[in-house]
């Protein structure tokens, strides 16, 4: 919350926030003959960490083998702090980590929020639209006669529903539909990191609805530096801020491979 406070002041008013989280469960062990809990984060154990030290007890509420439901906790707690919670977006992973686990099914989904500081803001639609199928538009074409009125046109079979046929109808239905709420993305390793990584079609998508060419993009958990490396790409200049210095390594190491590629 601290944080946020902190990216809220810096945003443009009519800036977004696009914010990935996994979920963690809740797990018993056993340390130095005290029962403490855990928290299976996966690669990043910073919590798991923190108990070894004595910090953290399992909250209170949660349970040995819950999901302790991090991401909504953190979005309804920025909601309340004031910010304009937009939406939840699914990342579907085809690829998930496999989990030896045998009582429930293997996680292949986290969530992305999209949040606000003002109920208006910028939102490029254009920028991620879903192309149409070369069917479709053949479809749409052919209820076309080149006219700039034909009446009306229902097309409820790809949810479009119904519009006016006229020329700046047709432009605008054919470069395709709006971008819906469940992206499938294939995770991607990153061979110089450790540690899970973005892939970078996720920050792509982010960067390209929320921002135009020449804008200033921020990633205050900047990791490996995929979303600076991405935010470059697109024309993009970037800020990105990050505590641990062998990911700081990382960045560093990335982004001079890249000037030399563009050399």
């Amino acid at each position: 919350m601290e944080v946020f406070r902190q990216i809220k002041r810096v945003l443009k008013h009519d800036g977004t926030v696009w914010l990935n989280l996994g979920d963690s469960y809740a797990m018993s062990s056993i340390r130095g003959g005290n029962k403490k809990f855990s928290c299976n984060v996966g690669a990043h154990n910073h919590y798991d960490k923190s108990i070894k030290k004595g910090k953290r007890n399992i909250p209170e509420g949660i349970k040995p083998k819950d999901l302790i439901g991090i991401p909504w906790r953190v979005a309804f707690a920025l909601q309340a702090d004031g910010w304009y919670l937009r939406q939840d977006i699914i990342w579907h992973k085809p690829n998930p980590m496999p989990e030896s686990i045998t009582d429930r099914c293997t996680k292949s989904h986290e969530y992305i929020f999209l949040l606000t500081k003002s109920a208006k803001y910028f939102y490029d639609n254009d920028a991620i639209r879903k192309p149409l199928a070369e069917s479709t538009v053949g479809r749409y074409e052919y209820g076309w006669n080149g006219n700039t009125d034909v009446g009306n046109i229902k097309a409820s079979h790809s949810g479009i529903g119904k519009f006016i046929g006229s020329q700046k109808s047709k432009d605008t239905i054919i470069t395709g539909r709006n971008k819906r709420s469940v992206w499938k993305i294939n995770t991607k390793p990153y061979k110089e990191a450790h540690f899970a990584v973005f892939p970078p079609k996720l920050p792509e998508l982010c960067i390209k609805a929320g921002s135009s060419e020449g804008d200033i993009v921020l990633d205050p958990f900047f990791g490996s530096g995929t979303t600076g490396w991405v935010a470059q790409r697109l024309g993009r200049k970037w800020i990105g801020i990050e505590l641990n210095e062998e990911y700081i390594k990382i960045a560093k190491k990335r982004f001079k491979q890249q000037e030399l590629f563009v050399a």
